[in-house]
């Protein structure tokens, strides 16, 4: 048994293994040097998919059985020619037995039902009647954050920056805004239930009613399934910030708070994880072995990550290229021995 953590970065992504124990680790690749490495998921057969996006050849979806054979989806998203938004970048893949789905820039729900080979819009949502009034947030207009409800595959909650949560109810066919309780930060004129910037979106493992979201204007909680939010940042130092995780195994959640909008870097130059083992009730710093001082860069919205394994493993990508790793559910952290390009994405996943 061991376990591999893929990082994707603005110049290729790189494979970092390591056995149960995760203290000493192999770095391999870059993989797709050169091209950015924006989404990596594992599917349930053990195939993994990667979103690379190339200024000259633009986005794709690669598939590998291995990490080391890659070969290029022919069909990956994409809108028509002439219409009225491009594709940018793949930000999230989603693998979900019967269909797989995958969130783009600019901001747009694909679905697969082949297993990645095809991918056809989701239309009710893509062209959503508020859709002619998104805007994009700092990082542009994406679809970054999907959900897929274990209980039914037919619920799905989308995370849009920056426009806010959409759920649909009937696999698709039907999408409403769930921004109830949290701040807007771009009024519209017209549609009242949109210009929210969320950030990241994470369901309870158990508690499957229970979403949490890291939004630009805080941290918060929604106990029936995105219908109403509250505020939840009690020990937090800051309500902003992009990433959030939470490990399966003993529903503890992560988060990386910055100093504001306006500044985006670790308050007082001291890097930190905060962890909550009551369901975001309270949030304490896990922070051992991390920098306490002179620290200036940021955890993208897709770069915090964890195993599942007991105790989690807990893996934190920065913008400066160092990777931090605790294998106690954050108790204590070590950096990789690498420095890599910006990183954009970190996933872990078990390996036999």
């Amino acid at each position: 048994m061991g376990v591999v953590v893929i990082v994707g970065t603005a110049k290729g992504a790189f494979v970092l293994r390591s056995s149960n124990a995760r203290q000493e680790w192999k770095v391999e690749g870059p993989l797709f040097k050169g091209w950015k490495v924006t989404a990596i998921a594992r599917a349930a057969d053990g195939t993994y998919l990667a979103g690379t996006a190339s200024d000259v050849y633009g986005p794709a979806i690669q598939k590998s059985s291995n990490l080391r054979d890659w070969r290029q989806v022919e069909k990956s998203p994409q809108y028509p020619e002439g219409g009225k938004r491009k594709l940018n970048q793949i930000w999230s893949i989603v693998p979900n037995g019967k269909a797989h789905y995958a969130g783009v820039d600019e901001a747009g729900l694909f679905r697969s039902i082949d297993r990645g080979e095809t991918w056809e819009p989701v239309t009710a949502l893509n062209e959503h009647p508020t859709s002619g009034a998104w805007v994009p947030g700092a990082g542009g207009l994406c679809l970054h954050s999907i959900i897929v409800d274990p209980r039914s595959d037919r619920r799905i909650w989308c995370g849009i920056s920056a426009v806010g949560v959409f759920r649909s109810d009937d696999g698709g066919e039907t999408w409403h805004a769930k921004n109830e309780g949290v701040p807007v930060i771009v009024e519209d004129k017209e549609f009242k239930d949109i210009g929210f910037c969320v950030h990241a979106i994470a369901q309870d493992p158990k508690q499957l009613d229970t979403i949490y979201r890291q939004d630009h204007r805080g941290m918060f909680r929604s106990s029936d399934r995105g219908d109403r939010w509250q505020r939840i940042e009690n020990g937090l130092p800051s309500g902003y910030g992009f990433p959030l995780a939470l490990d399966p195994r003993t529903r503890a959640l992560f988060s990386a708070p910055l100093e504001s909008d306006e500044y985006r870097i670790p308050i007082e130059g001291r890097f930190a994880v905060y962890r909550s083992r009551d369901g975001g009730e309270s949030w304490h710093p896990a922070a051992a072995g991390l920098p306490e001082r002179n620290a200036y860069f940021a955890v993208l919205r897709r770069a915090l990550a964890v195993d599942g394994l007991d105790p989690c493993g807990v893996y934190c990508g920065t913008t400066s290229g160092t990777i931090y790793a605790s294998n106690n559910c954050g108790d204590r952290w070590q950096a990789i021995p690498c420095v890599l390009p910006r990183i954009l994405t970190v996933a872990a996943f078990t390996e036999n």
